[in-house]
């Protein structure tokens, strides 16, 4: 009953919106009633929800294709996880965010949840993910010292931040189980990316590093996209005029050309490394 209870304590965090409440749900958002045989729910912004699931079985797609190819070096293991966990996510977020948000967040309460643990596995999944993609890509574009310190950096911060936010889900902390908290986690990852893959560029000209390059250009472009649409606040000035499309579109839309670009281009260069940095 004590774990039980734990876990349930994360909906004491009520949503940051006075004004959104179980009644007021599908005022500020697309919802579609959805009957099935004698069961009915709700399901919000159905058209979100079409683009962060395609998302999240593309990208699994594109991990199940890398594990297809595994290669000796074990990138290409990495590099299926790393898509696996992050397609799973975005299946994980999907489901609480957009469509099943009012079941998950609202039913049954007087008010309305901030978050869920649907959201909360998501943050680990995709941090997990950032830190397998710097496994996959330390595996395939460095060796020696800078290889075991780029491997042992992705574990450690794998297993901290995968702690520090459960705790924070557990105890309820907010501060500890935000988006924008995990973000800050990876742009180091991210940063650690553009600056090897550049660096191995300019040094050797390398196929693999260039089309690596387009691709943290392409999600660095996504996430530009997503943080200008969503500070300008255009969603809600389009769904004044009925018209439903969120920052989250943007930067789903965004990463479904960047799992295409990846399965296009990268999946083939991904090899050993064969260059002394």
């Amino acid at each position: 009953m004590k774990i039980s209870a734990a876990f349930k304590r994360l909906k004491t965090i009520r949503s940051t919106d006075p004004t959104l409440t179980p009644e007021t749900w599908c005022d500020v958002q697309p919802c579609v009633n959805i009957k099935l045989g004698s069961k009915q729910f709700l399901l919000t912004q159905p058209s979100s929800t079409f683009f962060v699931y395609l998302l999240g079985m593309l990208t699994i797609g594109v991990g199940l294709n890398f594990l297809r190819l595994r290669s000796v070096d074990g990138s290409h293991l990495w590099w299926g996880i790393s898509m696996l966990l992050w397609g799973i996510g975005a299946l994980l977020a999907g489901t609480s965010y957009q469509a099943f948000g009012y079941q998950i967040k609202c039913r049954g309460q007087e008010t309305v949840a901030w978050t869920s643990w649907w959201e909360v596995i998501y943050l680990i999944f995709q941090q997990l993910s950032m830190d397998a993609l710097l496994v996959a890509v330390a595996l395939s574009c460095s060796d020696g010292t800078l290889q075991t310190l780029l491997l042992a950096g992705a574990l450690i911060c794998g297993l901290v931040y995968s702690v520090v936010t459960f705790i924070g889900g557990m105890l309820a902390i907010k501060s500890l189980i935000t988006f924008e908290r995990m973000v800050w986690v990876s742009t180091p990852i991210f940063l650690i990316l553009c600056i090897l893959n550049g660096w191995r560029y300019y040094q050797s000209n390398s196929p693999l590093d260039l089309s690596l390059i387009g691709a943290w250009i392409l999600l660095l472009l996504t996430m530009a996209a997503y943080g200008i649409y969503d500070k300008l606040g255009i969603t809600p000035k389009l769904w004044t005029k009925g018209i439903w499309f969120s920052q989250n579109d943007v930067l789903h839309i965004g990463l479904i050309l960047w799992m295409i670009y990846l399965a296009a281009v990268v999946t083939k260069l991904v090899t050993a490394s064969t260059i002394m940095i």
